[in-house]
């Protein structure tokens, strides 16, 4: 029998990489020069280290570039007795960065990979050189922060679900088929490129989810929003410093149902009042599928440039 990894296609040519966590072990892509410049990517939900192929191509041959898959997630185990809320993702990030000594981190977050890459960036802002948000949230601490994520989530189909599901106690049963639905659920969130809606592509979201036992890591990040579990990361005084002068940048996929431009990208600009945001007109909340060649070509000037 192959124990091959499925390169879906040949779309993921990279080597798996496994990192033994406390309970279950976590997988990663590591691709580049290791005494390159670190890029490390974070997904969100519901997607994995796939998500960040096209980068992974872009700039693997001048940079190490990192995509690892939050627990429950991609590759990486699910285990059944631990809980999924953010506080769980950034421990995890933490000793997943500490195990690798990851330094001098340019930050590229998705989604939920902004509160668990912020999250770490509040533990150790030492670590940290670059901040990339690609329709991803930056919570640092901003005095606006839970009014912004109270008025995104009444304009968020994709939130008003969970909370209607969450009281109706449809929740688990419906993201635990997360792989027979997954296309709804992506198009939901904002998803435009409908070009890319293959078997190849539908089987490489959809096949990480294949039970209900695989979603748990789906499962939790939505129930935590439901039930206020997550708990953000405030930084202190030195780290919200030290952090505020890194260079940064936001790209926005402006068809985004779930993250919308205007309730999260003043939230970046109160950490990053001088930074460039770039706004894709035509992309969704999953931008780096609508359009990575422009999110490349944005990030490359910003490496070169800072």
């Amino acid at each position: 029998m192959s124990t091959l990894p499925d390169t879906f296609d040949g779309s993921l040519p990279y080597t798996p990489h496994f990192a033994d966590m406390p309970g279950f072990r976590m997988h990663y892509l590591d691709e580049g020069p290791r005494d390159g410049q670190v890029i490390l990517c974070l997904h969100g939900e519901p997607t994995w280290s796939y998500l960040f192929r096209h980068l992974i191509k872009a700039f693997s041959g001048t940079h190490r570039v990192i995509a690892p898959d939050h627990m429950g997630f991609g590759r990486s185990e699910t285990p059944a007795d631990r809980s999924y809320w953010l506080q769980d993702h950034i421990d995890n990030l933490e000793r997943f960065v500490q195990i690798l000594d990851l330094q001098a981190i340019t930050l590229v977050m998705h989604d939920f990979g902004g509160p668990v890459g912020m999250g770490l960036a509040a533990r150790h802002p030492e670590r940290i050189q670059r901040i990339i948000s690609i329709n991803g949230p930056t919570p640092f601490g901003q005095a606006s922060l839970f009014d912004r994520l109270g008025a995104n989530a009444q304009a968020s189909p994709w939130f008003q679900w969970i909370l209607k599901a969450e009281s109706q106690g449809r929740l688990e049963a419906t993201l635990g088929e997360l792989g027979f639905n997954i296309l709804s659920t992506l198009k939901l969130n904002g998803f435009e490129n409908h070009a890319l809606i293959t078997d190849t592509w539908l089987r490489a979201y959809g096949s990480r989810f294949a039970s209900p036992a695989d979603c748990l890591g789906a499962i939790g990040w939505a129930k935590g929003f439901a039930t206020g579990a997550h708990r953000f990361e405030t930084p202190d005084s030195a780290a919200a410093q030290a952090i505020r002068a890194r260079p940064a940048m936001a790209i926005w996929g402006m068809a985004d149902r779930t993250l919308h431009a205007r309730h999260f990208l003043p939230l970046f600009t109160e950490l990053f009042p001088d930074a460039p945001i770039f706004k894709l007109e035509n992309a969704g909340h999953y931008s780096l599928e609508d359009d990575p060649e422009t999110i490349a070509a944005h990030i490359g000037a910003f490496l070169e440039q800072t």
